[in-house]
């Protein structure tokens, strides 16, 4: 039984970006191979390298919003609202942080003097009716929302590198942190390469922080995430499948994405529209995922359990120990990892 514990380490203070690189393709790359259980030092540049005429690379497109805002209630108690999902009519659901919960018919002055009515719950969080359409307000009065281990508050130069060049959809409240690592000069290289580039929509949501709180992880309940896998994208895949190339998937927010379209359907894979709380960890069986290409991940969080069920528990902890050791930079600001499928996806 694979227990949480299995999936943790010690991260030294200094490790954690907290600010991004000079240029995005300037990191490093660690390539772990789960096939020959090895790993190398690369620099990110070089991942034009493991790329070949007729692979098909597939990105997330969602846009972060500056989905952290401050606030007052009418009592004059300060307020901190982070918004997780956008909704119909100028509704959202939204984690409130205050001395005490706002009740059901509650008004909050937002920053900006926007007047807001909590309408309701659902579980931990509130569901709030806006006088308007909520991005632009977020636009104007909105902060960007950097994960809590950065330890600082967002900077204006965050607008832009917490979010990926092709940032298209807005929803998310994390950026898919391993496509920061592209600029437009990179994508171009490599769709002149002859290698197809994709676009996928995950909305990532502040879940993706969450700890895990139990022992055994066969017991955890994973957040659920609205995601769309269009048609186009899945039909590129069959026919990349079909020719005997590679499959790359840049973040774990796409793994998930692609392996739910997979999931859902009884062929490879379909289009897929909708929530998905598909919980990947040792002992799952990729039906499309090839390569990937990630950040470094947070100790014993499910992202951490998803990449070693992709290249093995011991391989990943051994990469991890590695990355620590030759002081690569982690999170989300950080450095990246190239991984490729183990050969057996029964190995734990």
């Amino acid at each position: 039984m694979l227990r949480v514990d299995d999936f943790d380490f010690v991260l030294p203070d200094e490790l954690i970006a907290r600010y991004p690189s000079e240029q995005r393709t300037q990191s490093r790359l660690l390539h772990v191979d789960g096939q020959a259980q090895s790993i190398k030092d690369e620099q990110f540049a070089q991942f034009l390298n493991y790329l070949n005429e007729g692979d098909c690379l597939v990105l997330n497109n969602t846009k972060v919003m500056p989905a952290r805002i401050y606030g007052k209630k009418e009592s004059g108690g300060k307020i901190e609202l982070l918004i997780e999902r956008l909704m119909e009519n100028n509704q959202a659901l939204a984690h409130i942080r205050s001395s005490r919960s706002p009740k059901e018919g509650a008004t909050l002055i937002l920053d900006g003097d926007i007047k807001i009515e909590v309408i309701g719950r659902k579980q931990n969080l509130f569901l709030l009716q806006f006088p308007s359409e909520i991005l632009p307000l977020l636009d104007q009065n909105g902060h960007m929302p950097l994960p809590p281990y950065m330890s600082r508050e967002d900077e204006l130069s965050d607008r832009d590198r917490y979010q990926t060049v092709y940032a298209k959809d807005p929803g998310a409240v994390a950026a898919p942190t391993a496509g920061l690592h592209f600029d437009e000069v990179m994508l171009q290289a490599i769709t002149d390469k002859g290698v197809q580039v994709k676009y996928i929509t995950l909305h990532v949501g502040a879940g993706t922080f969450a700890p895990v709180k139990v022992d055994s992880i066969d017991e955890h309940i994973m957040h659920s995430e609205w995601l769309h896998v269009p048609q186009d994208v899945c039909d590129t895949i069959k026919i990349t499948k079909q020719k005997g190339k590679k499959v790359i998937a840049v973040g774990t927010t796409t793994v998930r994405s692609l392996e739910s379209a997979a999931r859902a359907c009884p062929e490879l894979i379909e289009e897929f529209k909708g929530d998905s709380d598909i919980f990947i960890f040792p002992g799952f069986q990729f039906k499309v995922v090839d390569a990937m290409i990630t950040n470094f991940h947070l100790p014993k969080s499910t992202l951490l359990m998803l990449v070693s069920a992709f290249c093995g528990t011991s391989t990943m902890m051994n990469a991890y120990q590695h990355a620590i050791e030759q002081k690569y930079r982690f999170y989300s600001y950080g450095d990246a990892m190239l991984l490729t499928n183990r050969i057996n996806p029964q190995e734990s």
